[in-house]
């Protein structure tokens, strides 16, 4: 049986078009101790994926320009199998994803709590 990740073992990747909601969120995980790295667009996240050794999580916005966060989600998971995906957006439902999914504005307590529940599935 596996021990359980500790927060400081656990990286992060905070990916939205918007820096307000990039920094908000990626500083939000920083002070629970997560390991948080970030990217701009779908296309520069791919590029941390293919890079980073261990990556735990991507939090992504699904609207952005060039590369969608669903289309995003699926080239990262060919990379990474286990890579767990949290979708956050305001113009889509939860239905229309089939994933876990934070509809902005949210609150950083739902952001914790999605967080916590995704990695320990």
């Amino acid at each position: 049986m596996g021990r359980r990740l500790q927060e400081s073992d656990t990286t992060i990747l905070v990916v939205d078009d918007d820096p307000e909601v990039r920094e908000l969120v990626s500083e939000y995980l920083r002070d629970f101790g997560y390991n948080v790295l970030e990217a701009d667009s779908g296309t520069k996240a791919l590029g941390v994926v293919g890079q980073q050794k261990v990556l735990h999580l991507i939090i992504t916005d699904i609207r952005m320009p060039e590369m969608s966060g669903l289309e995003l989600a699926e080239l990262a998971a060919q990379q990474n199998r286990d890579l767990k995906i949290i979708f956050m957006s305001g113009y889509f439902s939860p239905q229309q994803v089939g994933q876990r999914f934070l509809h902005k504005p949210f609150r950083l307590s739902e952001l914790e709590a999605a967080v916590r529940t995704e990695l320990a599935n």
